[in-house]
């Protein structure tokens, strides 16, 4: 893989630079080299329980180098993609406060009840669920209101080689109560993503790479999107399950240190 011809490196978050909120080793030195090479790189994580204004104050606290607008997350994905079809829209959202405020931010409408059917439920990684919450949800979602969904992850890796449970699963209990999947899921491995990071970057192709740690999100996006792709094994993902996958990285490292590595050695 010819690093140098990459423009634009688009970086996972959760098990690629960070796990529990912590750098990974080498993290903030590769983040320091990509920009000392003028490359350039954008935030991109699956996780909508924050928002990317949060995200970016967080990773500035971790010494990474981080501008205004480069996080992309998946709420902030779906608020981009519901605002150019249905702004101003009325939704009821499963979400965190954080995402809540995204969406205000954004123009629509929140309820938060059943007495008003709303223009479309959207389901985001909401650790303050509540069974009523998901109880409305499914009625409206059974009643045919327009349902969207944030990511489709099962789970979030945590410290200790652990996990929480994500919006995902929770996904496949709304189906198993409904009958009806998402008619669309914005963030990896959705095209959509992509497209807007293609949009917003001028990037697109294998002229940009994804770089992360999972293989049906991160990989198989890239692969999906047509963009060149490096696996890191920090996270989820082992070389044998790799191998099993079936699935093709254009380049396998242990983390970003050795990513790091491979760069310099390119200027060498």
């Amino acid at each position: 893989m010819d690093l140098n011809a990459i423009d634009l490196f688009i970086l996972d978050l959760d098990g690629t630079l960070t796990l529990s909120g912590k750098p990974l080793p080498g993290a903030r030195d590769f983040l320091l080299t990509l920009v000392r090479l003028g490359k350039r790189f954008r935030y991109l994580t699956n996780n909508s329980s924050q928002s990317a204004r949060q995200y970016e104050e967080k990773l500035r606290k971790l010494g990474f180098p981080v501008e205004e607008g480069q996080v992309m997350t998946s709420g902030k994905a779906t608020v981009e993609y519901l605002r150019r079809r249905m702004p101003g829209a009325r939704i009821f959202l499963l979400g965190t406060p954080d995402l809540e405020e995204e969406f205000l931010e954004a123009g629509f409408t929140l309820l938060h009840g059943e007495e008003e059917r709303p223009d479309a439920v959207v389901f985001g990684f909401d650790k303050t669920l509540t069974y009523d919450k998901l109880r409305i949800a499914c009625g409206f979602i059974t009643e045919g209101v327009y349902y969207v969904a944030t990511h489709p992850d099962l789970n979030c890796p945590v410290e200790g080689g652990k996990f929480i449970i994500d919006t995902g699963s929770f996904l496949k209990a709304v189906e198993a109560s409904t009958g009806r999947l998402p008619e669309v899921i914005l963030g990896k491995p959705s095209r959509e993503i992509y497209a807007l990071l293609a949009e917003t970057t001028g990037v697109s192709g294998k002229a940009a790479a994804m770089v992360g740690d999972r293989l049906y999100t991160d990989l198989q996006g890239a692969a999906d999107a047509g963009l060149s792709s490096i696996l890191v094994l920090s996270g989820e993902t082992s070389w044998e399950s790799y191998v099993e996958s079936g699935l093709q990285a254009d380049l396998v490292v242990q983390g970003v240190a050795e990513l790091q590595e491979a760069l310099l050695q390119r200027l060498r």
